[in-house]
């Protein structure tokens, strides 16, 4: 594969890093989904909802590993693009050092308070056990998942998408197949699911640092280059704090939702919303694997000052995605009693989850236009608008809905309401700025550099 994002055809660039990437997205997902699946055949829904109270404690530790991660491989991308390939090492390093000095503060700080923090997130007397059990094992995991996850990006900057799919593969497949035996074979039941989480991340980090200090990789992970400077430092987390407030918003949303349907309704809607946020991941992974894809292209035709096949991406990109989301959407729409059922097969969960299917994702392709804008911003380096938007859906509109509606009368429909709302919102305000302030302007640019080359 060419690593030369300059050359060449951007919608086969594109999809020559996304396919890979959104494939790597969507196994990705099977660490949690699968987990999901199969305690949701256990007795009951307990086991199902106390893995959901966990799912805003691991979307907080997936924002710091979006932090350090997400800001530093777009990084690694302009650098690269500039043939600026030292600071772009320095990046890398700078990025995995944090990621470890995040991931052994949070474990111990979220096993100290657990108790406290769960019964917060909406656990009851009878879910606490349960979430108790997984979550104490994944968190003693915490630096295999931030290694994985957080490393594997920059795996995909230096152009290697096929080799950052294997990483994720290798980590779900070991995850497929120790779920069954230590929740059934063994009777752990959720505590198995966790084991089976955390030894399978632990082979995908593994996986990762052998190839970036290996000959194959084009940016190494050395030691030298792990020593903090602060400029680089702010700089790496100033552009990920875009992914970390997308995480963070995620977690509070996911928090005010499972005590708003723990308060108007009890733990089945709380294990209601456990499906709707399984499904809302498994569906939506395309669209970020997508837009992830098209971020080294991006920064590096950006570094390249080739402007015109950054705005030629950012079109291709719009119309894969928006294409997908309408697909997506249909989907939710006309089948969600089949959805459900790959989780449970309760006929009150179902018959609430099919109600809550219908509101929750009554607009959901209008959440491409945010991907689409958010993605370009993180690729081009333009941290402060997507952090903001990162903010507005979630934080400004979903957080102070979730808690609105439900008080003036709307009950449980209030909480699923919010979604749609959020979404037309948010996405038509992200995607509308980017065209103005981004893809616009680029449109000069390229006429300028233009007629600047004919001059010459």
């Amino acid at each position: 594969m060419n690593r030369d994002f300059s050359q060449g055809s951007i919608p086969r660039s594109i999809l020559r890093m996304a396919l890979p990437m959104t494939a790597a997205q969507l196994i990705n997902i099977l660490y949690n989904i699968v987990d999901r699946m199969y305690l949701g055949r256990l007795p009951g829904h307990l086991a199902l909802t106390g893995l959901g109270l966990c799912l805003p404690v691991i979307s907080i530790l997936m924002g710091f590993t979006n932090l350090c991660s997400v800001g530093g491989a777009s990084l690694c991308s302009i650098h690269r693009g500039r043939g600026e390939t030292e600071e772009a090492e320095r990046i890398m390093g700078n990025s995995f050092a944090l990621l470890l000095l995040f991931g052994a503060g949070l474990s111990l700080l979220c096993l100290l308070f657990r108790r406290p923090i769960l019964y917060l997130f909406g656990a009851s007397d009878q879910t606490y056990p349960f979430a108790r059990d997984y979550l104490t094992i994944y968190l003693l995991g915490t630096l295999f998942v931030m290694i994985g996850l957080g490393m594997n990006p920059f795996i995909n900057a230096q152009g290697f998408s096929g080799m950052g799919m294997l990483t994720v593969a290798l980590g779900a497949v070991v995850n497929i197949l120790l779920d069954p035996v230590f929740i059934f074979v063994l009777g752990l039941g959720v505590k198995g699911a966790a084991l089976a989480t955390i030894l399978s991340q632990a082979c995908s980090a593994v996986w990762v640092l052998r190839f970036l200090t290996g000959r194959r990789a084009l940016l190494r992970l050395r030691l030298g280059t792990m020593r903090l400077q602060g400029g680089r430092v702010r700089h790496i987390l100033s552009l990920g704090l875009s992914g970390f407030c997308m995480a963070l918003t995620n977690s509070l949303v996911q928090i005010l939702c499972n005590a708003s349907l723990q308060h108007y309704g009890g733990d089945l809607y709380v294990g209601v919303m456990t499906v709707v946020n399984s499904i809302r991941e498994v569906i939506s992974m395309p669209v970020s694997g997508i837009t992830q894809g098209c971020q080294p292209v991006l920064g590096y035709n950006y570094g390249a000052q080739a402007y015109g096949r950054v705005r030629q991406g950012i079109r291709f990109t719009a119309a894969v995605t928006v294409g997908y989301s309408l697909a997506a959407w249909a989907l939710v729409m006309l089948a969600p009693e089949a959805l459900i059922r790959m989780f449970n097969d309760e006929p009150e969960l179902i018959a609430e989850g099919v109600r809550a299917f219908r509101l929750y994702y009554a607009a959901f392709f209008c959440m491409s236009f945010q991907f689409i804008g958010q993605s370009t911003f993180v690729g081009l380096g333009k941290s402060k608008q997507a952090v903001f938007f990162s903010l507005l859906r979630k934080a400004f509109i979903v957080a102070p809905l979730t808690l609105l509606l439900p008080v003036l009368g709307f009950g449980v429909d209030g909480v699923y309401l919010a979604e749609p709302v959020s979404n037309v919102v948010g996405g038509l305000a992200c995607l509308l700025t980017m065209y103005v302030t981004v893809y616009r302007p680029l449109g000069a640019l390229e006429q300028k550099c233009g007629m600047e080359q004919r001059r010459t």
